[in-house]
């Protein structure tokens, strides 16, 4: 069953976008500072330069919200994993806090490893619900697992900034 059509779903998306920019927000105002923060951790090799992280995220939160909405108006029985959504974007936003703001690399590195998972159950949710609305949160969870690698190697090759 198909609900929430016409300019209803517009208005859902718009809200759902919305809730995923919302998170993106809370998450940049940790990281006011990231970029000579990031500048001045010793970084492996095939870490990205500090620019890739902004468009990245960007498209990311763009996925993310079109996916929910996806999933918001294709049935009623939406709920579990649409709050199992909205609890892996406050999880996400906590990262740059931990990480950029707070500069506790572990807690960071143990958040993220909460969050993956958290990623991959709600991929699956959205994927029994809607196929698309999975295949589109597949980047955003190869991202966080690569994010998780970064994570790590950043902490342990910083430890007195991290």
């Amino acid at each position: 069953m198909i609900r929430h059509t016409g300019t209803n779903g517009l208005i859902g998306l718009a809200a759902w976008l919305g809730i995923s920019y919302l998170a993106a927000g809370v998450g940049a105002i940790a990281s006011v500072d990231a970029g000579g923060f990031y500048a001045q951790l010793a970084r492996p090799d095939w870490a990205p330069p500090g620019w890739v992280f902004g468009p990245v995220w960007t498209l990311l939160y763009g996925l993310m919200g079109v996916a929910a909405w996806l999933v918001w108006r294709s049935t009623d029985r939406t709920r579990p994993v649409l709050t199992l959504f909205l609890i892996q974007l406050a999880v996400n936003a906590l990262w740059s806090w931990l990480f950029f703001a707070w500069h506790l690399g572990g807690a960071a590195l143990a958040n993220i490893l909460l969050l993956w998972p958290l990623i991959l159950l709600t991929t699956l949710g959205f994927w029994r619900v809607r196929p698309l609305a999975g295949m589109l949160l597949l980047p955003y969870l190869t991202w966080v697992g690569f994010a998780a690698l970064l994570n790590f190697a950043v902490w342990r090759l910083n430890p007195g900034l991290l």
